[in-house]
């Protein structure tokens, strides 16, 4: 068994291995343990009670963040003509056509988020095996397959934050950095938790969020009461 270093195992002092904290005071906690010389990101991990090899069970959707991520988007936007001029009037970092697939097919991927105009997912499509796993392919059940770019532009930019729930249950996004106020990740988690409940599957039964879970980068993970993840 790997042993934990010794600047974690000090920051998981003092906290009880199965002690479930209010989402403030875990707040509180996580941002008080991150002790590494970055600004590190806060991660969230929720435990449903979903199995997603069923269709019906699936969940997937995006969220908002009010306060943003913290950090740097690059987007990129699969359009042509007005509309590609659009994406970049919006402030997208990369737009193309043609050419942008055969960089991405090539194995370069400069982006963080991809957008497409409807019009162009027979040209996106031939990309899925290699965006697809990366978690980039646009999908418009998230509004990244959309006419609207400078809404989706905007929106991944201001702290859009796609979640899609994994192998048994598991579901996890960055809410934010240490560095934001108490206030701002609160805000933040609960708007994602909020997210989360409004993508429950019809084919989800009993408790829907069985256990959560916060942390920054580099400190430790602390439990949370389910019950107060509601504003």
């Amino acid at each position: 068994m790997a042993k934990s270093g010794k600047r974690l195992t000090k920051a998981r002092e003092g906290l009880e291995k199965n002690t479930e904290l209010a989402l403030l005071e875990a707040v509180k906690l996580v941002k008080d343990r991150a002790t590494a010389k970055f600004d590190e990101t806060v991660d969230i991990v929720m435990n449903l009670g979903v199995d997603p090899r069923h269709a019906d069970q699936m969940v997937r959707g995006v969220c908002n963040l009010p306060n943003g991520t913290g950090k740097t988007v690059r987007v990129a936007v699969f359009a042509r003509g007005d509309k590609a001029e659009e994406a970049k009037a919006a402030g997208a970092d990369i737009v193309g056509a043609e050419e942008l697939m055969q960089e991405v097919q090539g194995g370069k991927i400069d982006f963080d988020r991809c957008i497409a105009t409807p019009d162009m997912m027979p040209i996106v499509g031939r990309l899925g095996k290699i965006l697809g796993p990366r978690n980039l392919m646009p999908n418009p059940k998230v509004g990244t397959v959309t006419p609207d770019v400078t809404k989706a532009v905007e929106a991944a930019k201001g702290g859009a934050v796609d979640f899609r729930v994994e192998k048994a249950g598991i579901l996890h996004a960055g809410v934010g950095k240490v560095s934001f106020s108490e206030q701002a990740l609160l805000e933040n988690i609960q708007a994602f938790a909020e997210a989360v409940n409004k993508a429950r599957p019809s084919g989800a039964k009993g408790t829907f969020v069985k256990r959560v879970g916060l942390s920054s980068t580099m400190g430790p993970g602390v439990k949370v009461d389910v019950s107060t993840l509601s504003a």
